[in-house]
């Protein structure tokens, strides 16, 4: 005689199929999102053009002279091309991913970044980051907060930051030799001020 069941009644195993269905949905849709349309950026500029990028995402931008954080994508400020200048991003629980890092290419003005539980955000992300020539010259603040496919090699590689000031990392469970990794940074950026709030 057999005891229990081997086989999950019907509607448990549609409830799991249809989960699976749906993140990859959901992972499709953040593909998308991220997808870099060039004739955009020509067409309205790279603020704007990263603002739509940025908001589609999830993100915030905060603009030169505005104490005010920009969260609606329908309310994005109407003006003259190249009116506003996105200063500081936000991207706290976005879907922002590597895909779509070339909106960053033309910005010139982004003096702060925080990620913070970026799903999508990993090593190589961090290093095109660092890699960017713009954001090589007004970086200045980066915040790096529970993202969890970080690990020391991302962290290591943000070395190209060569103005950043601060930089803070948080519940980054990728990092397992934090002492190293925190001697390497700050061999390669001798005035970094480098907060750790890691395990």
């Amino acid at each position: 005689m057999l005891v229990g069941r081997a086989v999950p009644p019907a509607r448990s195993l549609g409830k799991v199929l249809d989960a699976g269905a749906s993140r990859h949905f959901w992972g499709w849709l953040n593909a998308v999102f991220n997808k870099v349309d060039y004739e955009r950026i020509q067409a309205v500029g790279p603020d704007r053009a990263a603002s739509e990028w940025l908001l589609r995402c999830g993100a915030l931008v905060r603009y030169q002279g505005s104490e005010k954080w920009q969260q609606d994508y329908n309310g994005l400020p109407t003006g003259p091309l190249g009116k506003y200048k996105i200063e500081a991003i936000n991207a706290t629980e976005s879907c922002i991913m590597y895909r779509g890092f070339d909106y960053l290419d033309g910005l010139e003005h982004v003096s702060e970044i925080k990620l913070q539980k970026c799903i999508y955000i990993q090593d190589e992300c961090l290093k095109r980051l660092s890699e960017t020539k713009n954001l090589q010259k007004s970086l200045l603040q980066l915040k790096i907060i529970s993202c969890g496919n970080v690990t020391d090699k991302g962290i290591i590689a943000l070395h190209k930051l060569t103005n950043l000031e601060y930089l803070y990392l948080s519940d980054l469970p990728g990092i397992k030799q934090k002492e190293t990794t925190a001697h390497v940074l700050q061999q390669a950026l001798p005035n970094l001020e480098l907060e750790l709030d890691l395990e």
